[in-house]
């Protein structure tokens, strides 16, 4: 039997919490969140004590060690970008762990593991539940030599249940929109177990409330034994972020990772599974974006199933998947602009456009309704000028010049574009506007324009803060 003496064990040597559980909640003000948000996931013990050698406060050190960790400008202190990160749905297990308690192996001694769904959640049905469980489950099962076999009586290697508040493991849920679910090392006892948060508004395919197939394979990564990821767009990346789970393929960091403990799948080695999509490095001198836009005074670059943020008020480019945001958006985009005048923002991709008010979908339209030729199929890169109102379409060498105030195409286009861009010889891949100056993105060059004059020739990572 799984007994509650084994489960403190375990969790005071790997959480540290059993004796002292620390819920997260987002009644409390922003420093009693951030401090129980250290405790629980950052092993903080006195945030105001001072530490022997560096008289720094444990609350400083402990801010510097999660900022580290999240790729945020390192400050020790709590500041806007800091809290909006800690605040962001995520997993519960903390990410400090691989610190923690190794006197257990990180890794099942077996390659076939049982599991049990102790109970349901009455957000979806059993049916619904059974199938995600089982996908989640595969996610791993398809790059290792694991097996997964499911019992309906006794104890299971992976004992899964939903529950609410303190359900007496030593680290209780906080309601909704906090914690979504924990899961615990591979070990005796409770170790393997997932309890997922019945708070939580689960869902089956839809990216409304919290997808339980990304939520559940995550949490049997812990399972499995690995620790958090610090690489954006990984599935054990701490953060919730939605992927449609019809399409999910895990990333390159996960197959890495959890092969290195397991080996790879010797199951159909001809036929192997898609390639996991590549995290793009914003140092790479060879990147190549795919769109750019502005939102709100920001610059958001896209590359793959990944954008970046940059923020005119903050030093440091953040990276996360496109599903965060915008989870109805395809990956792989064409073009993105940014219509000030109406504050929308236009996503393209080939003959369909999205547009976006924030992070809402207000309207779905075609590439026609811009009054683009119908042998236009897809744009190469798009540009608003916010100073005369025109939304600049590249497309191959030439480029379309559409009047947003008149809706129509303006008369004459289209153009060469070297005709306003001179020695712009290559095609435009991505393109923005900011200051006055015209950026044109050309494979991993970017061009900067002003007055038609070429005055510079920038890498096109050069805005990433690499």
């Amino acid at each position: 039997m799984k007994t509650y003496y084994q489960l403190c064990i375990l969790l005071a040597m790997v959480f540290r919490v059993c004796s002292d559980p620390v819920p997260l909640t987002n009644d409390l003000n922003d420093e009693e969140f951030a401090k129980n948000y250290l405790k629980k996931l950052y092993n903080m013990q006195e945030e105001n004590k001072p530490s022997f050698r560096s008289k720094i406060s444990e609350m400083r050190l402990k801010l510097r060690e999660m900022q580290q960790f999240f790729g945020l400008k390192v400050t020790g202190t709590l500041d806007a970008e800091t809290l909006e990160m800690m605040k962001k749905p995520r997993c519960g297990v903390p990410d400090v762990s691989s610190y923690k308690a190794r006197a257990f192996s990180n890794k099942w001694s077996t390659n076939s593991l049982t599991y049990r769904i102790e109970n349901y959640t009455p957000d979806m049905s059993k049916a619904e539940v059974d199938d995600t469980i089982e996908r989640a489950l595969q996610v791993w099962a398809r790059v290792t030599p694991l097996k997964f076999t499911r019992i309906y009586n006794g104890v299971a290697d992976i004992m899964i249940s939903f529950v609410v508040r303190d359900h007496r493991d030593g680290s209780p849920f906080d309601g909704p929109n906090g914690i979504l679910a924990h899961a615990f090392f591979p070990s005796p006892g409770i170790g393997g177990d997932a309890h997922f948060d019945d708070d939580e508004p689960f869902t089956f395919k839809s990216s409304r409330g919290y997808n339980l197939f990304i939520v559940a394979a995550h949490e049997f990564g812990h399972s499995l034994g690995l620790d958090h990821s610090n690489v954006p767009g990984a599935l054990m990346y701490p953060t919730y972020a939605y992927s449609p789970p019809d399409t999910f393929v895990l990333p390159r960091d996960d197959v890495n990772r959890i092969q290195a403990l397991y080996g790879s799948s010797t199951v159909n080695p001809d036929k192997p599974d898609p390639k996991p999509p590549v995290n793009p490095d914003s140092c790479d001198p060879n990147l190549v974006l795919d769109a750019i836009t502005t939102l709100h005074g920001e610059k958001i670059f896209f590359k793959n199933s990944f954008l970046w943020r940059k923020d005119p008020q903050l030093t440091t480019t953040n990276k996360y998947q496109i599903k965060r945001f915008w989870p109805k958006i395809p990956n792989n985009i064409d073009a993105a602009f940014e219509d000030i005048s109406a504050d929308l923002v236009y996503i393209i991709k080939g003959q369909k456009v999205w547009a976006l008010r924030g992070y809402d979908i207000v309207k779905r339209m075609s590439l026609s309704a811009f009054s683009l030729p119908a042998a236009v199929k897809q744009l190469d890169a798009a540009l608003y000028d916010e100073y005369t109102g025109k939304v600049l379409f590249f497309v191959g060498r030439s480029y379309y010049s559409y009047d947003v105030n008149r809706k129509a195409m303006d008369r004459g286009y289209p153009k060469l574009v070297t005709t306003s861009f001179p020695k712009m010889t290559t095609k435009v891949t991505a393109a923005f506007q900011e200051n006055g100056y015209y950026y044109l993105f050309s494979g991993s060059e970017v061009f900067q324009y002003n007055n038609g004059r070429l005055e510079k020739v920038l890498k096109s990572n050069h805005f990433l803060q690499c």
